[in-house]
C-alpha cells in the first residue's frame, strides 16, 4: 500500500464532537482535507454558516451539523440513535467534546462535578458505545478520544476534569481490548497546552504561563493545527495496527 493510500479518507464519514471551534474545528478540517465527509456536533453549533462548515466545504467535502448538550444524557442518547440511523455508516468517531471548570477541590460543588463528569466522560462512553456497536458489527471503525496531560497528572484546581480525563485514558484501553479483534481501532490523542478558550485563564496568568512555557521543550504553546496530523493518522489505514494508545502532542511536556 502506497503512502497516499495509507492516509486517504475518501469515501469515509467522520463524526467530530466539539467541532465548533478550537481543537475540534482543527480535527474536522484535517479529516476533510484527507477526504472525509464530516458531521460536526457541538452544543452551540450554528445551523448554517459555521466556521467548521466553511472549513469542510472549502476542502471540497460534505458537512452536516448537529447540536447536542453533552451534559444531557437523553440528548446524547438521541444523538447516538440519529447517527446510527443515517443512510451512511459512521466510519470515524472523534469524541472531542469537553468542558472544564476551575475551583479548589474544597470549594468544588456537586453540580460542577456532575456536569464535568457528564460531558467529559459519561457522554463519551454513551456515544462511543452506541456507534461502536455498529462498527463492531461491520468489522471496521476508528474511534479517537481526546484525553489530556491530566490523564497522567493531577493538575491544579481541576479535580473533576482530571478525574474525567484519567477515566478516558482507561476507557481507551478497555475499549481497545474488546474491539480490536473486530477491526475497530480505539485510541486517544493527548493534547498538551494548546492555546484555546479552555486554557485562556492559564495564558492570562503571567506566572502560570511562564511556568508552563519553561517546561515545554518546544518553547511555545501548541496550536489546534498541531493536532491535525495525529488525528488523520489515527483515523486512517496508517494506524490499523495501533490499538489502545494515548498519543501525546505536547511539545515534549511529558518528556521533560
Amino acid at each position: 500500500m502506497v503512502t497516499d493510500q495509507l492516509f486517504d479518507l475518501s469515501g469515509r464519514l467522520a463524526v467530530v464532537t466539539g467541532a465548533r471551534r478550537g481543537i475540534g474545528l482543527a480535527m474536522a478540517q484535517a479529516l476533510a482535507r484527507a477526504g472525509a465527509d464530516i458531521i460536526g456536533v457541538s452544543a452551540h453549533l450554528a445551523e448554517h454558516g459555521s466556521q467548521v462548515e466553511q472549513a469542510v466545504t472549502d476542502a471540497g467535502r460534505r458537512f452536516t451539523g448537529y447540536r447536542c448538550d453533552f451534559a444531557d444524557r437523553a440528548a446524547v442518547t438521541g444523538l447516538a440513535e440519529q447517527l446510527c440511523g443515517l443512510e451512511r455508516p459512521v466510519d470515524i468517531l472523534v469524541n472531542n467534546a469537553g468542558t472544564i471548570a476551575r475551583a479548589p477541590a474544597l470549594e468544588y460543588s456537586d453540580e460542577l462535578w456532575d456536569e464535568v463528569l457528564a460531558v467529559d466522560l459519561s457522554s463519551q462512553f454513551v456515544l462511543t458505545r452506541r456507534i461502536g456497536r455498529e462498527m463492531v458489527a461491520r468489522g471496521y471503525g476508528k474511534v479517537v478520544l481526546t484525553a489530556s496531560l491530566l490523564s497522567f497528572q493531577g493538575g491544579i484546581n481541576v479535580a473533576a476534569y482530571t478525574a474525567a480525563k484519567s477515566g478516558l485514558a482507561g476507557l481507551t484501553r478497555a475499549l481497545a481490548n474488546e474491539w480490536a479483534p473486530h477491526g475497530v481501532n480505539v485510541n486517544a490523542i493527548v493534547p498538551g497546552y494548546i492555546a484555546t478558550d479552555n486554557t485562556r485563564a492559564l495564558q492570562d496568568d503571567q506566572a502560570r504561563n511562564q511556568a508552563i512555557l519553561d517546561r515545554i521543550p518546544a518553547g511555545r504553546w501548541g496550536r489546534p493545527d498541531d493536532l491535525a496530523a495525529a488525528t488523520v493518522f489515527l483515523a486512517t489505514a496508517g494506524s490499523n495496527y495501533v490499538n489502545g494508545i494515548l498519543l501525546p502532542v505536547d511539545g515534549g511536556w511529558l518528556a521533560r
